[in-house]
């Protein structure tokens, strides 16, 4: 099996309210990893994990309308600090790009909210596609609407031909006027709907 050289976040995101901030602070101490809390400008913090070997990874939270913003920019190799911020991104519902990188390939991981979207291989020149997340639930609600749609333009166009029929057998100009205006509203109508 091929062993992770390092793991780079680009342009990660993580959006926490107060008390998520103080989970955050707790999810992130464990045995091996200590945070210090460094307070900035504005109200602005920035977060250092640092593990036991020395590697830190430093998580700058501007502070934006009641929420801490942190946008994440980071290169890990230890790979106890690496499952620990992979934790924190998942469980605090994290957006962003993650390259796992090992000897001969990169793996790159497409999250938003905190889950994985996309999986890409790429291998020198070569990209291959391993997972793409797809809303079935969201496909099938369209190829139904989409279904319903086709209903309602034949039951339309059996209406049409219904009123066309009864047009052709009348002769009273009133009940021809009636049906000139029923005709129109079915026009306009299938015009909305085949759009």
């Amino acid at each position: 099996m091929a062993q992770r050289l390092a793991t780079e976040y680009v342009k990660a995101t993580l959006k926490l309210s107060e008390p998520q901030m103080h989970q955050f602070l707790r999810m992130s101490e464990d045995g091996r990893i200590h945070h210090r809390v460094k307070v900035l400008d504005n109200g602005c913090q920035e977060i250092v994990l640092e593990d036991v070997s020395g590697e830190e990874v430093h998580f700058p939270f501007d502070r934006q309308e009641g929420f801490y913003i942190c946008e994440l920019s980071c290169r890990l190799v230890n790979h106890h600090l690496t499952n620990v911020v992979r934790k924190l991104f998942m469980t605090f519902k994290g957006d962003g790009v993650v390259h796992r990188i090992y000897e001969d390939f990169i793996m790159t991981y497409v999250y938003a909210q905190g889950s994985v979207r996309k999986i890409v291989e790429k291998n020198g020149e070569n990209t291959r596609l391993i997972y793409e997340y797809k809303n079935t639930l969201l496909e099938l609600q369209r190829v139904f609407q989409a279904r319903d749609v086709e209903r309602e333009i034949n039951r339309v166009y059996a209406e049409v031909d219904t009123l066309l029929d009864t047009r052709n057998h009348t002769s009273v100009p009133e009940e021809l006027h009636q049906i000139d205006e029923r005709l129109a509203q079915h026009q306009k109508r299938l015009f909305e709907l085949e759009a």
